[in-house]
């Protein structure tokens, strides 16, 4: 009797569980109903998961796919509803006329676990925000940023890149370590007041760190972090995210506090000495966001968005010149006809060099490597075409579908420098480019990044040729999808252009 009265209890249990199970989905069902007449058209989501599972399997087609359902579309991360901007004319609407209602930074626990709600990129519109922009802004225009002194710099580490490449003649190498040192050495020059030899071990330690932390955050590993908020106190593969934040940070730290037991005031040496001195101006404000952890995050945030994103850029240019030679000749020629073999590139030589200037283009354009920028949030509930966007609704802008629009390009799916030449042959600026995206929150190193980008490109197209190395299999052009679109791992060969004029 015991026996059967057991098997009752734990039939009643296993039946109320599944009845208990049902009834939340079906729940959840009538929730997504509801949300979705609320909300733009978009892809069906499935129950509590949304449309993740569409998203892990091929995050740049969805994206780009959103433009079907109309101007405004709505995917789910999880059970959240994200609202994407798919027009030119839309972005500029929520981005830059409604950019105050727009601007906020979503509640993410994967960067709130890492970041501690402080720095500059993921700090939500507001008085913190402000702050730090401005001070970041104004400091880094003192230290050389969009001014003669930053491009003579990226023009010197160029040739250093080039000299370090050139060790690797003749031979199929890995070119990441060498472009992110490269990069990596502008922005350490303005905040930590020097550069890293390419041998520095320590340093390429760091820089591997910086790549995988980028590949995690943006996977599915970062995914399950923002989906179940509690897995940071469980052990898994997404705790290496958090040890390779705090490996950076720390790396930071120490130099805040080597540049404390050296600091002179009156003789500021970069970023890291403007900042400490500030945090003493304002000691006694009650409303500073001046204070260590800040600096550290600050630091952090100029280092990542001054080294991946220019990077990445570069090595997708890699990729493109090795698979359009045609493009890469006609590139070289143009540079040597205007600038010889030994005179490098500057800023003003952009006119003189179109179809080079073009190109330089159309690698951030077909890179595409922020098919979405980064997310933003609605500050407050607000109309918007027709739509109640509750506040704290994620948004974003679809980036990759405006730099792709087959109404406006003239070879959208293609890789061609044409798309920025008009019919003279002179560059032309596009309103549909939007690497940097638009409003208040556009990228603060923008002008950073264009200069890094054409001087480095100018001057390895002017010295250099790059190949494939034989017999190697066509790459997958669709990337890895991290925090930015990466180029899978790839090797190449670079030859110099003539031994007779190349002077190391």
């Amino acid at each position: 009797m015991q026996s059967v009265l057991r098997y009752l209890d734990l039939t009643s249990v296993a039946l109320a569980l599944l009845v208990g199970l049902v009834s939340l989905v079906v729940l959840e069902i009538f929730r997504l109903r509801s949300s979705r007449r609320q909300f733009p058209p978009g892809p069906t989501p499935l129950p509590f998961a949304g449309t993740t599972l569409l998203f892990l399997k091929d995050p740049v087609g969805l994206i780009r796919s959103m433009v079907q359902y109309g101007d405004l579309s709505t995917l789910y991360i999880g059970k959240k509803p994200t609202v994407v901007l798919n027009n030119l004319d839309v972005i500029k609407e929520v981005l830059v006329q409604n950019g105050n209602v727009f601007s906020g930074r979503p509640y993410m626990p994967i960067m709130e676990w890492i970041t501690n709600g402080y720095g500059i990129v993921m700090v939500t519109y507001g008085h913190a925000w402000k702050q730090q922009r401005r001070f970041a802004l104004h400091t880094l225009r003192n230290f050389g940023l969009g001014k003669k002194s930053a491009e003579e710099r990226v023009s010197e580490e160029a040739q250093c890149l080039i000299r370090e490449i050139l060790k690797q003649e003749g031979k199929a190498f890995n070119p990441i370590h060498l472009t992110m040192n490269a990069v990596s050495n502008i922005i350490c020059s303005i905040v930590f007041g020097d550069r890293f030899e390419y041998d520095d071990q320590r340093f390429a330690k760091l820089l591997k760190i910086l790549n995988q932390h980028v590949a995690l955050v943006g996977s599915w590993v970062g995914l399950i972090v923002m989906l179940f908020p509690f897995s940071i106190h469980l052990p898994g593969p997404h705790q290496k995210i958090y040890q390779n934040a705090k490996a950076f940070k720390d790396f930071i730290r120490e130099a805040m506090v080597e540049h404390r037991k050296t600091l002179d005031p009156e003789n500021l040496r970069d970023f890291i000495d403007a900042y400490l001195v500030e945090i003493d101006k304002n000691s006694s404000s009650e409303d500073s966001t001046f204070h260590e952890e800040n600096l550290v995050m600050t630091s952090s945030d100029l280092f990542l968005a001054g080294t991946e994103t220019t990077a990445t850029t570069l090595r997708w240019g890699f990729i493109f010149m090795m698979n359009h030679p045609e493009v890469q000749e006609r590139c070289h020629e143009e540079i040597i006809r205007v600038l010889g073999y030994d005179r490098a590139p500057t800023m003003d030589d952009r006119a003189k060099l179109p179809y080079t200037h073009a190109t330089v283009h159309e690698i951030m354009r077909f890179g595409d490597i922020l098919p979405s920028g980064v997310a933003h949030e609605a500050m407050q509930t607000t109309q918007l075409r027709g739509y109640t966007i509750p506040k704290e609704t994620l948004i974003l802008a679809n980036l990759s579908a405006v730099m792709t629009d087959k109404d406006h390009w003239k070879h959208p799916d293609t890789f061609n420098p044409e798309n920025f030449l008009d019919e003279n042959g002179q560059f032309c600026k596009d309103d549909f480019f939007l690497p940097f995206s638009l409003g208040p929150r556009v990228c603060l190193g923008e002008s950073l990044a264009r200069t890094e980008l054409f001087i480095f490109f100018t001057s390895l197209m002017q010295r250099l040729q790059f190949s494939w190395p034989p017999n190697t299999p066509p790459i997958d052009m669709n990337g890895i999808m991290g925090m930015v679109k990466m180029p899978h791992q790839f090797q190449m060969i670079c030859r110099s252009r003539d031994v007779h004029h190349v002077q190391m």
